[in-house]
């Protein structure tokens, strides 16, 4: 018997959805930061066995959108409940359910099966987690609560298994060897806006988006060249760097990452240009992949 499903994972920003899905998939693919915000896109990633496939999306965290990338952020975290055939509700030990009450009752009236995770449980003790699920029960009383702590992959076992239970008889949606829905180009981006985000403080690596517009690959070598858009000039000169030593310090670690993603060495060219308000142009937002319909 043959089982496959969409297990669609949501919840509010940096409670850990992304490092969840990288233990259940047991590969680096949705990038992690200490930073909210950090995924934009829903990222698939595929998990065979011989009689099951799970397709694991990962989705951004649901916040109130104050400008267009962050609208069609939304978009796609709300995508998720539509096609869901095991729905995952993230939250964390410090989270609420009222910073978005109408999306926790969009999960609630949701008929696919629920599993509420409570994350970073390493950070509070028995007493107070025993706490925060009884309250969660009462929010969310048809959901199957899983205290985890993804960082350690505690209690990560258990809980795919019960996904794998929940999974409806199907046959595989993707190829048997495929790891996501992403193209390598994505993965390149991906890993250096991770960069951004540990190098640069306030707006900048929100501000920002990256292209990549050459990848070559050969059997001993993948030259890339991508380009960093910021929305205004004095961004473009932090971003730089004086005598260029912000940007140098990017690129390098964004290389080592690649070479190990790849396993494979890398050449890697970073550029800086200016594209004025592309977070609110709907035609830039499409270029980068945003806006679903």
């Amino acid at each position: 018997m043959q089982k496959s499903g969409f297990v669609n994972i949501v919840g509010n920003p940096n409670v850990g959805k992304s490092t969840l899905m990288n233990a259940l998939v047991g590969e680096r693919i949705s990038i992690i930061t200490s930073k909210a915000q950090t995924t934009r896109h829903r990222i698939l990633g595929i998990v065979n066995g011989d009689d099951f496939q799970i397709v694991y999306s990962d989705t951004p965290g649901v916040l109130k959108p104050n400008y267009g990338l962050q609208e069609s952020m939304l978009k796609f975290s709300r995508s998720a409940l539509t096609d869901a055939d095991v729905l995952l509700y993230v939250t964390d030990v410090y989270d609420t359910y009222e910073k978005n009450v109408e999306f926790v009752e969009k999960v609630n009236f949701n008929p696919a099966p629920l599993i509420l995770i409570i994350n970073k449980i390493d950070l509070i003790d028995q007493e107070k987690l025993e706490a925060l699920v009884e309250k969660w029960k009462s929010v969310m009383p048809r959901a199957e609560i899983f205290p985890v702590s993804a960082i350690l992959k505690f209690n990560i076992e258990p809980l795919f298994k019960r996904i794998k239970e929940l999974l409806p008889e199907s046959p595989p949606f993707f190829d048997k060897d495929q790891l996501t829905d992403k193209p390598a180009r994505f993965f390149v981006n991906e890993i250096i806006r991770e960069k951004i985000l540990m190098n640069y403080e306030k707006e900048i690596p929100y501000s920002v988006e990256v292209e990549v517009e050459q990848f070559l690959e050969d059997d001993r070598l993948i030259k890339i060249s991508a380009v960093i858009y910021a929305e205004r000039d004095s961004q473009k000169g932090i971003l730089i760097g004086h005598g260029g030593k912000s940007l140098k310090k990017v690129g390098t670690e964004a290389r080592k990452d690649l070479e190990v993603f790849f396993d494979k060495k890398v050449f890697l060219e970073l550029f800086v240009k200016v594209e004025k308000d592309w977070r609110n142009k709907d035609i830039k937002l499409r270029g980068f992949g945003y806006n679903p319909d």
